[in-house]
């Protein structure tokens, strides 16, 4: 479970309860019409704007992003050094055993193509595409939330027309007046509620997790690729190291001299 990202919404939502409850009362912000005109806009601007097929599918994604936890780049290159030894020391055959017991379905794919001695050439382009369509599928998912965004505010502006142009339109009957402007700046409330409090950081966050999985395939695709041609697994740890950042490599570099003086 990503916390941060559950503490965040939480907070934020808590906050704006606290905030606007300390102000009066939170029925004041309760409008069903606003609602239904900022909300209802946006679900069918999207629907509009995508297949049903992908919107189903981007609850998945939202799904993997509060609950999938993917390993750190400095465990896959370890994990990656160890297949490496273990082949050079053994045979690239007595990894067979050890494909089984990864969770990680690319991983496995790559060392079960490198067991069945297929092409390095075709490993490589095999790996490469399914990394193609992990990035568009990424990019499909933070594309609607970010159109979602788009669309909120827009939908609230014209929920603020429409409560306007209404109280206009009844000028000489003060009563209706309190409702019509209401609506007005409710609308406008919800949509930038909406657009910033979940639509833009949940497409920042699937963005920084595209980042990090496409890092971890990128670790993958080198190591497998490398523990077939039979380098030496100082070399595939340092060529890997080489994906990381200075900070993190250093960190891993700390780390493994901590346990060699162990």
């Amino acid at each position: 479970m990503d916390i941060g990202t559950v503490i965040g919404i939480i907070s934020g939502v808590a906050l704006i309860l606290i905030a606007v409850s300390s102000t009066g009362s939170l029925l004041t912000y309760w409008d069903v019409p606003s609602l239904m005109i900022t909300m209802g806009g946006t679900i069918a601007g999207t629907l509009i704007a995508y297949p049903l097929s992908q919107i189903v599918g981007v609850l998945k994604v939202v799904r993997n992003v509060l609950q999938r936890r993917l390993p750190s780049p400095e465990t896959m290159i370890q994990r990656l050094v160890y297949f490496t030894e273990k082949a050079r020391r053994e045979g690239i055959l007595a990894l067979e055993d050890e494909v089984e017991t990864l969770d990680d379905e690319f991983f496995k794919k790559g060392l079960q193509l490198v067991v069945d001695g297929s092409d390095p050439e075709l490993v490589r382009n095999i790996l490469e595409t399914e990394l193609a369509f992990v990035e568009e599928r990424h990019k499909s998912g933070q594309g609607i939330f970010i159109t979602m965004a788009t669309l909120a505010p827009a939908f609230g502006m014209i929920g603020t027309l429409i409560g306007l142009i209404n109280m206009l339109k009844h000028l000489d009957d003060p009563a209706v007046i309190g409702p019509n402007m209401a609506v007005a700046l409710i609308t406008t409330f919800y949509g930038a509620l909406f657009a910033n409090l979940i639509c833009i950081p949940i497409a920042s966050k699937l963005n920084i997790r595209s980042g990090q999985e496409v890092l971890l395939k990128e670790l993958v695709i080198e190591g497998v690729l490398s523990l077939q041609a039979g380098e030496n697994p100082r070399l595939v740890e340092e060529k890997l190291k080489a994906f990381l950042p200075p900070k993190a490599r250093n960190a891993l570099n700390a780390r493994q001299g901590a346990q060699v003086g162990g």
